[in-house]
C-alpha cells in the first residue's frame, strides 16, 4: 500500500510539473540560416535550459506563421502570437519613433547604436507598455549596403533605378540619390529581383546571402547608411504567465545574450561579404567623392524626422551631443 501511495504521489507531481511547463511560439520573418534566426534559436535553447524545461520557445522562421515583418508588433499586441523577432525599423506605421535608428547617416557604427539605445530606451519601454509587450533584448543588423546589378561611376547612374528599402528612411535615401525607393517586405524581394521589378536593394550582406544576390547582382557598395535593429519581444499576457523566478532567469539570460549577439552581428558581416565575393560579386567602399555627395543629399533627413516625430528631437540632440556632433 505504501509503495502504491508513493507511486501515485510521484505521478501526481509529474503531472503537475508537466502542466506547469509553458510553450511559446516565436514568429520571425527571417529564414533558416540567417544569423537572427540562428541567434534566436540559441536563445530559445538557453531559456529551456535556464528554466529547467518550464519555459520552451518554438521558433517559426521565414514568416511561416503568416506574419510579415511590419505586422509583428501588432500581432503581439492583438494576441495573435506570444513572441516575435520584431524588425523595429518596420514598425513606424504603428510607432514612428522606432524609425530613429534608420534616419540616413545619423548612426554609423555599433558604438553609435549603443549610445542611441541607451538614450531611447525609456521611450522604447513606453512603446512596449502601450502595446502590451515586453522587449527582452535587441540585436542589430550588420553594416548596410547598396547592392546593384552593375557598378556606377556617379550617382547620376541611379536615376530611375528601382531600389528596394526595408523602411521609409532607406527609401527616402534612395529617392534623394535619384533612384526610386520601394518599401518592400523581405519575402517579396527575391521574386521582384527575378522578375526584373527591382534593379537594386538596400540591405545587409547577411540578407544578400539569404537572397543569393549573386544570381541577380554584380556589386555591393558599403554605404553604412543606417543601423537596423531587431527586438525579441513577448506579449505581456504570455510574460505574466511565467513564474517570477523563471522571469528573472530569462531577463538575466537576455542581457547576457544581447552582448553576445552583437558580436555575432559584427562577425556575420565579414562572413557574408566573403560569401558574396566567393560567388562573384564585388564588395567595395563607396568612393569618397560619391559618399560625400550621398551624405550631403541626406543631410535634410535628420531635421525632417524631428519634425515628423517631435518626441525624437530631444533624443537626437542628446545623441549628437554625446557623440560630439552637436
Amino acid at each position: 500500500m505504501a509503495s502504491t501511495a508513493m507511486t501515485l504521489t510521484a505521478l501526481a507531481l509529474t503531472g503537475t510539473a508537466a502542466s506547469a511547463a509553458t510553450t511559446l511560439d516565436l514568429s520571425t520573418p527571417w529564414p533558416d540560416g540567417n544569423f537572427h534566426t540562428t541567434t534566436v534559436t540559441d536563445f530559445a535553447e538557453a531559456v529551456s535550459a535556464a528554466t529547467e524545461g518550464r519555459v520552451n520557445i518554438t521558433i517559426h522562421s521565414g514568416g511561416s506563421m503568416g506574419f510579415k515583418g511590419p505586422e509583428l508588433l501588432a500581432a503581439l499586441r492583438d494576441g495573435l502570437v506570444p513572441m516575435a523577432d520584431v524588425p523595429t525599423f518596420q514598425q513606424i506605421g504603428e510607432e514612428p519613433l522606432m524609425g530613429i535608428n534608420t534616419v540616413p547617416f545619423l548612426l554609423s557604427s555599433f558604438d553609435d547604436l549603443a549610445t542611441m539605445q541607451k538614450i531611447a530606451m525609456p521611450k522604447y519601454d513606453e512603446i512596449a507598455e502601450r502595446n502590451g509587450v515586453k522587449f527582452l533584448y535587441f540585436v542589430p543588423w550588420p553594416t548596410q549596403y547598396m547592392h546593384l546589378k552593375d557598378p556606377i561611376e556617379s550617382l547620376d547612374a541611379l536615376k530611375g533605378q528601382r531600389i528596394r528599402a526595408a523602411e521609409k528612411g532607406a527609401a527616402d535615401l534612395a529617392n534623394s540619390l535619384g533612384a526610386s525607393g520601394v518599401v518592400m517586405p523581405w519575402g517579396e524581394v527575391v521574386p521582384a529581383l527575378a522578375s526584373g521589378r527591382l534593379e537594386g536593394v538596400l540591405t545587409s550582406a547577411s540578407s544578400a546571402v539569404d537572397g543569393r544576390f549573386w544570381e541577380f547582382m554584380k556589386i555591393s557598395y558599403r554605404t553604412a547608411h543606417t543601423l537596423s535593429v531587431e527586438a525579441i519581444a513577448i506579449s505581456l499576457d504570455a510574460w505574466n504567465g511565467i513564474d517570477a523566478a523563471d522571469q528573472e532567469a530569462i531577463l538575466k539570460l537576455a542581457a547576457e545574450k544581447q552582448a553576445e549577439y552583437w558580436e555575432v552581428a559584427a562577425a556575420d558581416d565579414a562572413k557574408s561579404t566573403a560569401t558574396l565575393e566567393e560567388n562573384g560579386m564585388q564588395v567595395v567602399d563607396v568612393p569618397a567623392e560619391m559618399m560625400t555627395e550621398m551624405r550631403s543629399r541626406a543631410a535634410e533627413f535628420i531635421k525632417e524626422f524631428e519634425t515628423r516625430v517631435p518626441e525624437s528631437e530631444p533624443l537626437i540632440k542628446e545623441f549628437l551631443a554625446e557623440t560630439g556632433r552637436s
